[in-house]
């Protein structure tokens, strides 16, 4: 096997079941059943962070790590007219988000980022109390 650097900001790693990682193409609402995503993002505005919908990872938690810069994930209230919970995530820093919890993010500062979850059954659902 030959072993060459791979980009972490273009391709994700891969982790699947029977113990194989590959680097693979990013998929952010689905992936095959059992293999778990590492992807790293640059961004810059919430445009990159998707500010405007919340999603959520029915099968597994997930880590969101702030690497530079920081970012404010934001989880959606668990009852009617309850209010956002915040966490304030500032370079080396990280969150475990709970399985099934909806969530997003919106920036502080231009950040690299690292999400590491169980990409299957994904699901985005667009804000509609946006300010």
């Amino acid at each position: 096997m030959t072993t060459t650097p791979i980009d972490l900001f273009a391709s994700a790693l891969h982790f699947h079941p029977d113990g194989d990682v590959r680097a693979a193409e990013r998929q952010m609402t689905s992936s095959n059943s059992g293999t778990w995503q590492i992807s790293t993002f640059r961004v810059e505005t919430d445009a990159d962070v998707h500010a405007d919908y919340w999603e959520m990872h029915p099968e597994a938690e997930e880590a969101v790590c702030c690497l530079t810069g920081g970012v404010r994930l934001y989880f959606r209230p668990t009852t009617p007219g309850g209010t956002e919970d915040l966490v304030q995530l500032e370079a080396g820093t990280a969150v475990i988000v709970p399985r099934g919890r909806w969530h997003r993010l919106e920036l502080n500062a231009p950040s690299d980022l690292m999400s590491i979850t169980l990409r299957h059954g994904t699901r985005l659902e667009k804000r509609t109390d946006t300010r």
